[in-house]
């Protein structure tokens, strides 16, 4: 995997523009602010007279409320849930629930609803929208599109986060009826991510991976130096909330029994010795696809991933995010990037076999290392 990321990473920063020559862009920034305020939800509702939306198959087995709040930015949730508690929602000619799957072929009637003008709103919108990025497109078609997630970049809003990947997609692209995260990625986290342009895409792949059909590679660089070629981890894993609300994960103990099974296989790819101690380069395996699976089973091995700031070495991820004008730029960023993913298209079963190259900053971060290694000799 390592040989296969370094080629596609030489021949990407061989080029004059990395972004140009790794892949098509979608450009997120730049909007009008007419295209912007007004959203997906100025081609289904409108502010003056009811709606009538007859549902897709790629929309079925929503729930409604989510199938509006998604549809109706702008719009606060409590008046959403309002109108379909008061009935002014009506699916075929009935009243349902909040709850209630749409089904292809159901005929949704929305009463009116006014969409915030932008000039009557703060600026901090706009702001997001002028911070937005370009993610490269490592693959698209009808069924979906997978892109090279940049480092720094929440998936989804949420947890103090309001303008994630998905939101930045959906602005960018507002025609798209379905646009789904099929996994996550943690923030500080790069590489590959799926998102489904159909809901049968969604639910198809959703169900590859609980079959353990959808196979992940990440490549992570480990403090402290790695003896064994390959190494299998099985501890299961417990969430816990810190008194501050923050959540985090941790090893289980032997007499837990809430603890998840995890299952992560680690393959050594190259050692270091570092002017700050040894560092290892690991190919990762995922079998299991649990929250911070990766970061906690390694810090619970005692070799944290470097710029881990929840799981790793404090003082450590200080002293590499420093310059040194000898050995070259600091690493400012948690080491651990999703390099690889292996499926079967959800449509067509082709065998799906896509990579993403480390990053400019990792890579001249392990150029470092080898140069101190090297000297060190």
């Amino acid at each position: 995997l390592y040989c296969k990321m370094k080629e596609l990473g030489e021949r990407v920063r061989k080029s004059p523009d990395r972004r140009a020559a790794a892949a098509p862009s979608v450009a997120v920034s730049g909007l009008s602010a007419e295209a912007d305020s007004q959203g997906i939800a100025s081609s289904l509702f409108f502010a003056d007279r009811a709606s009538q939306v007859e549902i897709a198959e790629d929309q079925a087995g929503q729930r409604l409320d989510n199938f509006l709040i998604r549809r109706a930015k702008g719009v606060p949730k409590s008046h959403v849930y309002r109108i379909i508690r008061g009935g002014e929602v009506r699916v075929n000619k009935k009243r349902v629930d909040a709850d209630y799957r749409l089904l292809e072929g159901d005929v949704l009637r929305v009463p009116p609803m006014r969409v915030a003008d932008r000039s009557t709103r703060d600026d901090a919108g706009a702001t997001k929208r002028e911070r937005a990025t370009a993610f490269e497109i490592v693959f698209e078609d009808d069924d979906l599109v997978v892109i090279d997630k940049p480092a720094g970049i929440a998936v989804h809003g949420g947890s103090g986060i309001s303008f994630g990947v998905i939101e930045q997609l959906r602005i960018a692209r507002p025609d798209a009826r379905v646009l789904e995260l099929v996994h996550r990625l943690d923030r500080d986290t790069s590489g590959l991510l799926m998102i489904a342009k159909k809901r049968s895409a969604l639910v198809k792949l959703h169900d590859d991976l609980r079959e353990g059909l959808v196979k992940k590679r990440y490549l992570a660089l480990a403090s402290g130096a790695w003896r064994e070629a390959k190494r299998q981890v099985k501890v299961p894993l417990v969430k816990f909330t810190l008194a501050g609300g923050e959540r985090r994960v941790r090893a289980a103990v032997d007499d837990e029994a809430e603890g998840m099974t995890a299952y992560t296989i680690f393959h050594r790819l190259e050692n270091f010795d570092g002017r700050d101690g040894a560092y290892a380069l690991i190919d990762v395996e995922l079998k299991t696809g649990r929250t911070h699976q990766i970061r906690v089973h390694l810090a619970h091995l005692g070799r944290p991933i470097v710029g881990d700031d929840k799981y790793g070495d404090f003082a450590l991820n200080k002293r590499v995010a420093r310059a040194d004008a000898s050995a070259g730029p600091g690493l400012k960023r948690m080491f651990l990037h999703a390099a690889r993913l292996q499926f079967a298209h959800p449509r067509t079963g082709a065998a799906m076999d896509l990579l993403a190259p480390l990053p400019t900053d990792c890579t001249r971060f392990l150029d470092r290392l080898r140069q101190v290694s090297s000297t060190s000799v």
